[in-house]
């Protein structure tokens, strides 16, 4: 986040990670507090086949994400979206636009209702903060959904959904079911029955009693994020916009 305070001819940052309540205090994104839960044998096994390349890959991969999220962001506000800009130049990389056509064909196909958009959620009681990508009403079930552009489904997605679930709770919200669309899901074909996917996408979905279970492990995971960064609060870093001589 950033302010330009004009007064003071100044850029001033506050890190993204913390969100502020009401009072003033700083608590942390539901993200940052999944940086203590553990990592399987598959990530140390990445990090050694990339090795030097890891934080370019993963920078990519968090840059992707936020422009899919844009994307879809700008669609359901009624906005026509374009691959093209005014001099006929992609403005888009084509895995950025073929993930967000995925969720065009998902939103085409099955109307949800857009109940909740991009929502940021603060709750000093519980002491940390995040953003709903989506709560969606969809064949009469309310479904809280967050959009995911990576290659698999990680099990700390769900502690995610689940810490979310808490913060619209404390809102007065309630759902019926948690669900990640997955906009790079190794799928062929469209789903059978009940099952929502298509090719490329998928909507995977969690029953409330596991989302209580997922409620437990955040928890234990944020009393081990917190015995770590007791001391941590967001960076305040500023830049003039001026210089002389």
């Amino acid at each position: 986040m950033q302010n330009y305070n004009l007064t003071k001819d100044r850029i001033e940052f506050i890190d993204s990670r913390f969100y502020t309540t009401q009072s003033g205090l700083y608590v942390p994104s539901v993200t940052t507090i999944l940086d203590a839960y553990p990592k399987d044998a598959s990530y140390f096994k990445w990090l050694k086949d990339v090795g030097s390349d890891a934080d370019s890959i993963r920078d990519e991969a968090g840059r992707r994400g936020s422009t899919v999220h844009e994307l879809t962001e700008r669609y359901d506000s009624g906005e026509e979206v374009t691959m093209l800009n005014e001099y006929g130049k992609p403005q888009f990389k084509i895995l950025e636009w073929a993930m967000f056509e995925r969720y065009v064909e998902f939103s085409r196909t099955h109307q949800p209702i857009i109940d909740m958009m991009e929502v940021h959620m603060v709750s000093e009681s519980l002491g940390f903060a995040g953003t709903l990508d989506r709560v969606l009403t969809i064949k009469n079930k309310t479904m809280l959904v967050d959009i995911k552009t990576s290659n698999s489904i990680y099990p700390s997605y769900w502690l995610q959904l689940a810490a979310y679930n808490e913060l619209l709770k404390e809102g007065g919200g309630k759902v019926d079911q948690v669900g990640i669309l997955w906009l790079n899901a190794k799928t062929r074909t469209n789903g059978k029955g009940n099952v929502i996917q298509g090719y490329g996408w998928q909507l995977v979905t969690r029953s409330m009693s596991d989302v209580a279970k997922d409620w437990q492990l955040f928890k234990a995971t944020y009393k081990l994020w917190s015995s770590i960064n007791d001391e941590m609060k967001p960076r305040n870093i500023s830049y003039q916009l001026k210089h002389k001589k």
